[in-house]
């Protein structure tokens, strides 16, 4: 069994120089996202990012994975859900036909109350274009 450090050990400092911070945006507009998503983010009255929000969604938009961790209330489902109507919104059509409207993608959420709150936030933002969602 290894014994674990006491709690009033000093801690080396590392040997390699800290990573400088990544600049990133700082406004949605900056942001390569449709204009329907834009007004949609206006009209929830958001008017600058949140540090996750500026992190994760460029990353998402290029196409790259990313997972993010951060306190309840700092952007997260946006952080997801903005790059991925982004990215949906090209095959947004007016067909009432269902067979028209395939699943195009899928949030897993652990609570029904987290599911209808993430599903009411992908409402908000796809209320200017033709994209649905659903619990």
């Amino acid at each position: 069994m290894t014994e674990s450090p006491r709690e009033d050990t000093p801690i080396p400092p590392s040997a390699e120089p800290a990573e400088a911070p990544v600049e990133a945006p700082v406004s949605f507009d900056t942001l390569a996202l449709d204009a329907k998503l834009l007004r949609a983010v206006a009209d929830s009255g958001y008017t600058k990012m949140t540090p996750i929000q500026a992190k994760a969604i460029p990353i998402v938009l290029d196409g790259r994975d990313v997972m993010g961790a951060a306190q309840t209330g700092t952007g997260k489902t946006a952080a997801f859900t903005l790059p991925l109507l982004q990215k949906m919104l090209r095959h947004e059509n007016s067909s009432a036909s269902p067979a028209r409207h395939p699943v195009r993608a899928l949030v897993l959420a652990p609570t029904r109350e987290l599911a209808d709150q993430v599903a009411n936030n992908v409402k908000a933002y796809a209320k200017h274009s033709k994209l649905r969602s659903m619990v």
